[in-house]
């Protein structure tokens, strides 16, 4: 019953949510290709919402994830129907109108959502809309489990009593709640008060001990959470996967966010294709220049590595002198990088040109047919040299966990004003633990500027 109540309750979000998304349509978009336009438009709304996660339960939620939510989707709602309304040659929507659109759909649903969370907050105030937990567990995790239930009073939860293995302590308190039994009294107490979900807070030593009300839960339709420290972990995520019918507890790091890094996959397909169409002129002016200025061919091609190590060729403007490489191994007493990278202020092996290409980033440019290919993403942290790759200490290779980018985090917070490689680490490494699209959006944006002045290039 719980089960259908849930499911009624986000088919009405969703409906809610589609009026809403349509109102503004309409009051952008009147009359126009309506039965063609506003079913795209609303089934992309949707998408989008859907797969940031907007209609996972509210009860956890915070009120800054949920605007986060909505104005993220907004932002890649207006990138991808801008991108298909300028590859399709939409000429009857502007990208002005997208942008109207999306934005009035955003603070239509803002509204909504703000009333919403209200509305069931202050019912929950009243004593309503609550879900009762049965807390399997008493030690230091468990009570900090019951301290975040006590602050977090707008989630609707409410533990109704706690269970021990130690017969003694039944009818006793921790933190004010009251030990109802021991693991044997689960069922009775599972028949005798108004349980909603089960949360297990044991160690690794109960595991077997708690398999049978598991089996219990399943049965009766009670919702199990199981929370065993198994290992100490500092960073890695947990998730739970399934092969067939094998149960598997996963840990990991990277972002796992499957929809969010095929959007982040579409959308560099798609903007490094319009950019390299758009910048051709750019691309041939500058291809002349190398020629005229110095012997050697116009592109400078490397080996770096890619995505966990994966190796690929990178492409660039020649901005060095033809034995550039062979050069290298003189200079390297010189390098003002600490750590496995070679960065060098006045490099005597970069041309005059190569000089000015290098200010205004024109040299990274080929690098967008990398991101055409999938070696590469628009945002990411730089691609190494497997040379440099091979000097990594462990925890400066998670730095390829992620599909390396033309522009990172690095660029728009130190840029080359970091002369350690261990703080370039960091960096990428805070972008991979808290990466999301808007998080690219801000970089991509923070790049412009950068680019435009020249500043911190060598």
């Amino acid at each position: 019953m719980l089960k259908e109540h849930i499911s009624f309750f986000r088919k009405l979000e969703m409906f809610v949510d589609l009026c809403l998304a349509a109102a503004a349509f309409y009051w952008w978009y009147p009359f126009r290709n309506i039965p063609v336009l506003l079913p795209c438009f609303l089934g992309l709304w949707l998408t989008l919402l859907y797969i940031e996660g907007m209609y996972e339960s509210f009860r956890i939620k915070r009120f800054s994830d949920i605007m986060l939510t909505i104005w993220s989707s907004a932002l890649v709602g207006i990138g991808i129907a801008g991108a298909l309304a300028y590859l399709l040659k939409l000429e009857d929507l502007s990208r002005l109108s997208v942008i109207y659109i999306f934005l009035t759909a955003a603070v239509f649903t803002s509204i909504e959502k703000i009333l919403a969370m209200a509305y069931f907050r202050n019912i929950r105030k009243k004593g309503y809309n609550y879900r009762n937990i049965l807390v399997v567990g008493t030690g230091p995790k468990a009570q900090q489990f019951m301290d975040l239930i006590k602050e977090r009073g707008e989630w609707g939860l409410k533990i109704i009593g706690l269970i021990d293995e130690d017969k003694s302590l039944a009818g006793s308190e921790i933190k004010g709640f009251k030990i109802l039994g021991t693991l044997k009294d689960v069922a009775d107490i599972i028949h005798d008060n108004v349980v909603d979900e089960i949360v297990f807070i044991v160690p690794r030593s109960w595991l077997q001990k708690i398999d049978e009300i598991v089996s219990l839960c399943e049965t009766e339709g009670i919702r199990v959470h199981i929370a065993i420290d198994i290992f100490n972990l500092q960073f890695a995520k947990a998730k739970q996967t399934e092969l067939e019918n094998f149960l598997l507890l996963t840990f990991e790091r990277t972002p796992v966010k499957i929809w969010h890094l095929f959007i982040k996959g579409i959308f560099d397909m798609v903007f490094s294709g319009m950019l390299l169409i758009l910048l051709m002129p750019l691309f041939i002016l500058t291809a002349a220049a190398i020629k005229l200025t110095s012997k050697g061919p116009v592109f400078y091609k490397q080996i770096r590595c890619g995505l966990n190590g994966r190796k690929f060729t990178l492409y660039k403007f020649r901005t060095m002198v033809e034995d550039a490489e062979q050069r290298l191994a003189e200079l390297m007493e010189k390098n003002e990088m600490q750590g496995p990278a070679f960065k060098m202020e006045n490099d005597p092996r970069i041309t005059p040109l190569g000089k000015f290409l290098r200010k205004f980033s024109i040299d990274e440019l080929p690098q967008l047919w990398n991101v055409f290919k999938r070696d590469m993403s628009i945002v990411g942290p730089r691609p190494p040299l497997p040379d440099e790759v091979k000097k990594y200490d462990n925890w400066q290779r998670r730095r390829l966990s992620m599909r390396p980018g033309i522009t990172c985090i690095w660029q728009v917070e130190g840029r080359n004003k970091i002369t350690d490689f261990n703080e370039w680490t960091k960096l990428d490494l805070q972008y991979i633990d808290h990466w999301s699209i808007l998080g690219d959006f801000k970089i991509l944006l923070k790049t412009v500027p950068i680019v435009l002045l020249g500043v911190g290039a060598k």
